[in-house]
């Protein structure tokens, strides 16, 4: 989309030639990313559709500054933030994209929830999430359930 590649290089941009951009970490920006976040809640409370728009564009602000900051480290970058929410986003809704077929809330539920379990052992093995397809899952899985068996 033109609009958030013209964020992006606005973003590039500032942290070349704006001493007080150049200057921010993902530590210094910490409290200014709360900030905007309770910003985005109260519009929410408050019921203010234009007001929650640019609320959110600051976090969205927030969100390029910092994969900015850790491209320019050669860490990540934004289109990795992107691939990583979208294949998350995929793999927690097998309901919509892959074989669960529910419509109940509570089994929809119960599933994320074991889908998290096993992202988070993934994340202590050192795994990518984006490297988490259904076959990977499964192994995972097998792997916690032993765990629990032998901590018993």
């Amino acid at each position: 989309m033109k609009e958030f590649d013209d964020l992006i290089k606005v973003v590039e941009i500032l942290r070349k030639k704006c001493p007080w951009d150049k200057k921010q970490t993902h530590e210094t920006l910490k409290p200014y990313m709360l900030e905007e976040t309770n910003e985005a809640i109260e519009a929410i409370d408050g019921g203010d559709p234009k007001k929650l728009c640019e609320e959110l564009g600051d976090q969205l602000l927030h969100i390029v500054m910092h994969a900015e900051m850790a491209r320019e480290k050669g860490t990540f970058g934004i289109k990795d933030v992107v691939e990583v929410i979208r294949t998350k986003m995929i793999r927690r809704h097998p309901h919509v994209f892959g074989k669960l077929k529910t419509k109940k809330i509570l089994e929809i539920w119960k599933r994320w929830d074991k889908i998290k379990k096993i992202e988070r052992y993934a994340n202590k093995k050192g795994i990518h999430l984006t490297k988490l397809d259904d076959k990977k899952m499964k192994e995972l899985s097998k792997e916690i359930k032993e765990n629990e068996r032998s901590k018993k």
